[in-house]
């Protein structure tokens, strides 16, 4: 019998006992009475699992693998494997930092980005500057900044005397989310309390002639505005691919010419949010006639003002289903970083401070051990949990937290990759990959109505610290590596659902 079973085969398992083989004559003839098939033994179906050290070993993924099922209904351990090794979670940290998010802001808590006079406005005039005060606010975009600008216009501003001030110190300015990835990353950019387009920069290359078109562009869905703060230049080289400097108050980008072909484009990270907003909302000030200096720096301590124009995020609830289901790192941060402020009392200092804050939060709450995370995103790979742990987090938050309704449908899928439409699991979990590091943990449901709470982590470690910087974002074997540890996921929770689905 193979490790995955196909639907046919697993609902019959599951409603009833399957019929046994029958023995036919061996003749051509039909039998003379009716032949009623014996009725194979319940539990045959379930001996018939592959041993979860079998599905491992299949799996061909050296290092590591670690896991634990329980019951949800009265907490009892179904299966273990090396459930107390301590591994990275990567994506999968987002669960915990949802649910960390969720007690400490609300469900409903939204992210205002305020537009502020620093001064008396008279016939139209702001007599000092005009302020873009963030709160911290993960989703805010383009179209955001120009609905901003639009505000400013309605409430009869049509000059400013001084600069727009930028403050994003709400929260800590943290220029990367991980130094140990590759600088052109777009999931590694810069974290503030001011932050836009998950603070990534559009850029697309069109060869021309002998020559290439270079534009780097603020986009969104409704605005392509070009923007001047980050420069890229097409240099005569292979390699690096890309390089970066902060040089001049800007982001300054090279590429290599050899890399590029005849047209492309992908996203950089942004290492100035603060700026880049800055220069967005400038841009469509002067669009609505609305006279401004330049895009500065404002101070540490929070802006006073009236308020000109606001703009308020989704609900908190919103904005984290987003983020499990895109894994959006920025996201994670920043709303990991805002729920630390708001139970301390003050901002915290760094990422891996505010990771603190959460891994104690964690450890009282659930009684865990292992925990031991760096930042709230967990693309940090020195972030440790064990599966253990994992299970008895969300084991503990399913009881006390609207969690698992956030959470991403786990889709099962046949030998060729193609998800498998209406197969009788229902799994919602949180995924995560970094480079030879896969972990799943999440939700189980069953045919019957019972429900397995999970967690599963696998990695090669080994194998992931040989790689240089710069093979990181795609490293040799990185992506079937991957595909095994997922085949190896679902041929686990294929197994739990046989065994313990009635």
């Amino acid at each position: 019998m193979t490790n995955r079973i196909s639907r046919r085969h697993f609902l019959s398992a599951a409603i009833a006992a399957t019929a046994g083989a029958v023995a036919w004559p061996l003749k051509a003839a039909a039998p003379e009475t009716s032949l009623r098939p014996k009725a194979r033994n319940s539990d045959l179906v379930k001996r018939l699992q592959s041993p979860a050290e079998e599905l491992i070993a299949k799996a061909r993924l050296n290092g590591q693998v670690g896991f634990a099922v329980a019951d949800l209904s009265d907490g009892s351990l179904l299966e273990e494997h090396n459930p107390g090794i301590s591994m990275p979670p990567a994506s999968v940290a987002k669960a915990l930092t949802a649910a960390y998010a969720l007690e400490a802001l609300g469900a409903q808590h939204r992210f205002a980005t305020r537009v502020l006079a620093g001064g008396l406005v008279s016939n139209g005039v702001l007599k000092g500057d005009l302020i873009l005060a963030g709160g911290g606010d993960p989703t805010l975009d383009t179209d955001a900044l120009a609905d901003l600008a639009a505000q400013v216009k309605a409430a009869g501003v049509t000059r400013v005397t001084g600069n727009l001030l930028v403050w994003g110190d709400a929260l800590p300015r943290i220029d990367r989310i991980d130094r140990e990835q590759p600088d052109h990353v777009g999931y590694s950019p810069a974290v503030s309390g001011l932050n836009v387009n998950f603070n990534r920069v559009h850029f697309e290359w069109r060869k021309a002639g002998g020559a290439y078109n270079v534009t780097m562009q603020g986009r969104s869905a409704k605005h392509r505005p070009d923007v001047r703060f980050a420069k890229m230049v097409v240099a005569p080289r292979s390699l690096p691919i890309y390089t970066y400097e902060d040089k001049g108050g800007r982001d300054n980008w090279s590429v290599a010419r050899n890399a590029l072909g005849d047209g492309g484009s992908r996203w950089l990270p942004v290492r100035k949010p603060e700026l880049y907003a800055g220069e967005l909302l400038q841009g469509f000030l002067k669009s609505y006639g609305i006279t401004i200096g330049g895009v500065k720096l404002a101070g540490r301590a929070a802006p006073k003002g009236a308020q000109l124009a606001r703009h308020l995020s989704a609900p908190l609830d919103e904005v984290l289903r987003d983020m499990l289901k895109y894994s959006n790192n920025l996201t994670a941060e920043v709303v990991g970083l805002t729920a630390t402020a708001v139970r301390r009392g003050s901002r915290p200092n760094s990422l891996r401070d505010s990771a603190g804050e959460m891994n104690r939060w964690a450890k009282t709450r659930f009684g865990l051990q292992s925990l031991a995370l760096v930042d709230h995103s967990g693309l940090g790979a020195k972030s440790r949990i064990s599966a253990r742990d994992m299970m008895l987090a969300l084991q503990g938050l399913r009881r006390e937290t609207a969690l698992k309704p956030l959470l991403k449908k786990f889709s099962m899928r046949d030998k060729q990759r193609r998800v498998i439409k209406d197969h009788p699991l229902q799994v919602l979990a949180k995924t995560g990959t970094l480079n030879f590091v896969s972990g799943l943990a999440g939700y189980v449901d069953l045919p019957d109505g019972r429900e397995l709470v999970f967690a599963i982590f696998t990695a090669d470690l080994d194998r992931r610290s040989k790689l240089s910087v710069a093979e990181r974002e795609r490293p040799q074997g990185g992506k079937a590596w991957n595909v095994r540890a997922k085949t190896l996921q679902q041929a686990l929770i294929e197994r739990w659902g046989v065994l313990y689905g009635t």
